[in-house]
């Protein structure tokens, strides 16, 4: 069955709304008619079976007929990855991929070497965000992963979520343990041309564990991919 995302707000009484967007993609592209039994999901794990009960000119109303669990299941790792922006494209990979793989959160992060106009961050980011609702309706998650606004890599040293932190570095580093403290993790990776020697300092400085693929030298868009992989087989549900 094709998959929607509905805003939870909008389940009143066994009713969902879909938006104009959803809509029109229902009726337009797919061309669903009323008594179409659908799956949707509300971006925080939920999914339910549906049915098209009404299809208006920028809505449509859908009666829930059961709740089931979802198509792809949560991993267990609460994965945050802080990837560095790339140009054009690459980093619109980074997201879609980031959301296959199970990552909670994605956090744009501007580093000395990151090379993309600031100008551009809003409209970057609802694209970003766009693409994670149709990553999610693809692979099957029922919870949306959330990208944050672009920070920079200073500021978000200074103001990072609790749970263990780790720094991917190119050069330097040890090698990934078998056993971390915890179920939440923050990742980072870097930009093109990799970090710098500075940022690689203060992340030592704040107790940030860095560590090494083994000396491989990946394009910034593969290690990021790479990583949240990694993570997700090490400490994840990827086996």
């Amino acid at each position: 069955m094709h998959r929607f995302y509905a805003h939870p707000a909008t389940l009143h009484d066994e009713h969902f709304v879909l938006d104009i967007a959803e809509t029109r993609h229902l009726r337009d592209v797919l061309r669903l008619v009323e008594g179409t039994n659908i799956v949707v999901f509300d971006g925080q794990g939920n999914e339910y079976e549906c049915t098209i009960t009404e299809i208006r000119k920028n809505e449509a109303e859908l009666l829930v007929l059961k709740q089931q669990d979802p198509t792809s299941p949560e991993s267990p790792l609460d994965l945050t990855l802080a990837a560095a922006m790339l140009k054009g494209e690459k980093f619109d990979l980074v997201v879609q991929k980031a959301v296959e793989l199970g990552v909670r959160q994605l956090i744009p992060l501007r580093t000395k070497r990151t090379d993309v106009r600031s100008k551009d961050s809003v409209k970057r980011v609802l694209r970003w965000r766009k693409i994670v609702h149709e990553a999610s309706k693809q692979c099957g998650r029922a919870f949306l992963m959330s990208v944050g606004e672009p920070i920079d890599y200073e500021m978000f040293l200074s103001t990072r979520d609790v749970g263990q932190t780790i720094l991917f570095s190119e050069r330097d580093g040890d090698i990934l343990p078998q056993k971390l403290k915890d179920k939440k993790i923050t990742a980072l990776v870097g930009p093109e041309g990799g970090w710098d020697d500075v940022e690689l300092a203060e992340a030592k400085s704040a107790d940030i564990a860095l560590i090494t693929l083994g000396g491989r030298i990946l394009r910034a868009e593969t290690a990021a991919i790479a990583v949240a992989t990694i993570l997700e087989h090490r400490f994840g549900d990827i086996n």
